[in-house]
C-alpha cells in the first residue's frame, strides 16, 4: 500500500502555528494510510526533507495546503521539482488558493487534482480510488482533468457536521515536530494555540476569498467539542491563550456564550473573528461574559464607512456606517478592543470618485479612533477575488484587471504582495492613491501603534506617538519618512501580515 506525504509550504519566518488545514487531511486518512507531515515553517530545507521520503519510493501521493500569499512560493516551485524528480507521484493541491485558481493550477501540468473545499471525505476518497484503480468521477468537491485535457469540476459536497470528523491526531504531529514550538508568545499569551472551530461563514461578501470554497455555509463544532480539544492540548503542552482562526467564531450566541461558560475557569486569552451586525444583536450580558471568559480583542469587517462602498463589497446582513460607531462605543464598556479591518481602492467609474472613496474612509477612520481609541486597525487595499457571476468582479474585469496567466507567475514578489492586500495591481488605482493609503497607515500605526506588537515597549510607544502627533493632528500624510524609519529600526509588526 502507498503511502501519503502531506506538506504545510512555509507562511512564517518567527512564528509558527499547528498547520491545522493539513492536520485535517491527516485525521481523514489516519485509520486507512501511512501519512507523514513536511511542515515548511519547521525545516531549515523542506524539499530536503521531501525527497528523503520520496526516495524510498514508499511514497506515491503528496497532498499540499496552499494559502494566497506566502505559501505558493513553495508550493510552485517544489511542486513542479517533485513531478520533474519523481514523476510517478500524484499531486494534489486544497486550500484557498487552487479552489479559488483552479484553471491555472492544472494547466501547470504538475498538479494533478485540486480538492475544491473541504477534503476530509473527498481526499480519503481520490486516494482510495486511485490505490484501487476505481472511478472518481462521483468523488464530490474534486477538479481535475479528464483524458481529454478538459477541467472537470465534481458537484460540491454538503458540509460535514464537525462533530463527527475524527479528532486532529496531535500525538502524532507531536512525534514530528513538538508541538511546544508550535505554542508562541503573543499579546494573548506566552503560548498561544491556533484552533479552528468551524468552517465557512454565512455570508458572501464579494471581496472574500472564502465565498467561492464555501458558498455561504456555516458549520461548527460544538461547545463542549472545543472546549474538550483546547483543555486537551493546554493539559499536554502548557497552552494558555488561543487564537480562532474561524471565518467567522461568533455566528452563533448561543455556541460563543455555552464557550465561554467552559472555558472562563481555565483563564485563558483568546481572540476570534466576527461581523459587527451579527455580535451587535448579542445581549449585553453575552458580551461581558465573552470578556469575562478571557477574549481580549475581536476582529471585525468594517470595510467602509461608506454605506454605498458596503452595497458594493455585497456586505450583506444590515451594516452600515453608522452601526460601525456605535459599535465600537459600544464594546468600550465591556473592555473588549474591537480590531476593525477596512478595504480601501474600491473600483469606481472616474478616477476622482476613486479618491473621494478613500478620503472619506480615512476620515471615518479617524471618527471612529476618536470615539473609541483603542480601537485597532487594520488596512487593505481592494485585491479582486474570482467570485465568478458576482457583479463586483465583472467590474472589476471590465476595468482591465487580469490574473497571472502561468502558475510560475504567481511567485513574482508583486503578486505576493497582492495576495496580502498590499499591492493591488488593478488599473483604476493610481501610485499617487496607493501612496496616500500607504502613508495614511504609516502615520496611524505611529499616532496609535498596534496593542499586538509585544516588543514594542512603552518608551518607543510614547516616541512613536509624539513623532506621529503633529501629522496626524493636521492631517499631514505625505512622506512619513521618519516614522517609517522607526518601524524599520524597531521591525514594527503588522498584525494583517503578521498575526499577534
Amino acid at each position: 500500500m502507498n503511502k501519503i506525504l502531506l506538506f504545510n509550504p512555509r507562511s512564517a519566518f518567527s512564528k509558527y502555528r499547528i498547520p491545522n488545514s493539513i492536520m485535517n487531511i491527516a485525521a481523514s486518512v489516519e485509520s486507512m494510510y501511512d501519512w507523514v507531515i513536511v511542515d515548511g515553517n519547521r525545516e531549515a530545507d523542506p524539499y530536503k526533507k521531501i525527497c528523503s521520503y520520496l526516495a524510498t519510493g514508499e511514497f506515491k501521493y503528496i497532498g499540499i495546503t496552499v494559502m494566497p500569499g506566502p505559501q505558493t512560493k513553495e508550493a510552485i516551485p517544489f511542486s513542479k521539482k517533485i513531478k520533474e524528480e519523481f514523476p510517478s507521484t500524484t499531486m494534489i493541491w486544497g486550500g484557498y488558493f487552487p479552489t479559488n485558481h483552479y484553471k491555472v493550477v492544472l494547466n501547470s501540468g504538475y498538479v494533478d487534482f485540486v480538492i475544491n473545499g473541504p477534503g476530509d471525505h473527498a481526499f480519503p476518497k481520490l486516494i482510495d480510488a486511485l490505490e484501487n484503480n476505481k472511478p472518481y468521477e462521483l468523488i464530490k468537491n474534486l477538479i481535475y482533468k479528464n483524458t481529454n485535457g478538459a477541467i472537470v469540476k465534481t458537484p460540491k459536497q454538503d458540509l460535514i457536521e464537525q462533530d463527527t470528523l475524527p479528532d486532529l491526531p496531535y500525538n502524532k504531529l507531536n512525534a514530528f515536530y513538538p508541538i511546544e514550538k508550535y505554542l508562541g508568545k503573543t499579546y494573548l499569551g506566552e503560548k498561544t494555540v491556533a484552533y479552528h472551530s468551524s468552517i465557512g461563514c454565512p455570508f458572501t461578501c464579494s471581496f472574500c476569498a472564502v465565498v467561492p470554497t464555501y458558498e455561504a455555509r456555516w458549520k461548527a463544532k460544538s461547545a463542549p467539542h472545543v472546549y474538550r480539544d483546547i483543555k486537551y492540548i493546554k493539559d499536554n503542552w502548557g497552552a494558555d491563550a488561543i487564537e480562532f482562526h474561524d471565518n467567522n467564531f461568533f455566528v452563533s450566541e448561543k455556541r460563543t456564550v455555552e464557550f465561554s461558560k467552559l472555558i472562563r475557569p481555565e483563564k485563558m486569552n483568546w481572540w476570534g473573528m466576527a461581523r459587527i451586525d451579527t455580535m451587535d444583536k448579542f445581549k449585553d450580558e453575552s458580551l461581558a461574559l465573552i470578556r469575562e471568559a478571557g477574549c481580549k480583542i475581536i476582529f471585525f469587517g468594517a470595510e467602509s464607512g461608506n454605506d454605498k462602498i458596503l452595497k458594493q463589497l455585497d456586505k450583506g446582513g444590515a451594516q452600515t456606517g453608522d452601526q460601525i460607531l456605535q459599535f465600537a462605543e459600544r464594546l468600550k464598556k465591556f473592555d473588549l478592543i474591537p480590531e476593525y479591518s477596512f478595504v480601501l481602492g474600491t473600483p469606481a467609474p472616474t478616477p476622482e470618485e476613486v479618491m473621494d472613496q478613500i478620503d472619506f474612509d480615512i476620515n471615518f477612520i479617524r471618527k471612529v479612533k476618536s470615539i473609541n481609541p483603542k480601537t485597532e486597525i487594520i488596512l487593505y487595499t481592494y485585491s479582486p477575488v474570482p467570485t465568478e457571476g458576482s457583479e463586483l468582479y465583472n467590474e472589476v474585469l471590465k476595468a482591465g484587471f487580469e490574473y497571472p496567466k502561468t502558475l510560475e507567475d504567481w511567485i513574482n514578489p508583486q503578486w505576493e504582495k497582492f495576495d496580502l492586500r498590499k499591492n493591488p495591481l488593478t488599473p483604476w488605482l493610481t501610485a499617487e492613491m496607493i501612496d496616500k493609503i500607504r502613508n495614511f497607515e504609516t502615520v496611524l500605526n505611529g499616532y496609535y501603534p498596534t496593542v499586538s506588537d509585544i516588543r514594542l515597549n512603552m518608551l518607543k510607544r510614547k516616541v512613536l506617538h509624539a513623532i506621529a502627533g503633529l501629522r496626524y493632528k493636521i492631517n499631514w500624510y505625505k512622506h512619513p519618512y521618519e516614522i517609517k524609519a522607526l518601524h524599520r529600526l524597531w521591525k514594527y509588526r503588522q498584525p494583517e501580515i503578521q498575526g499577534f
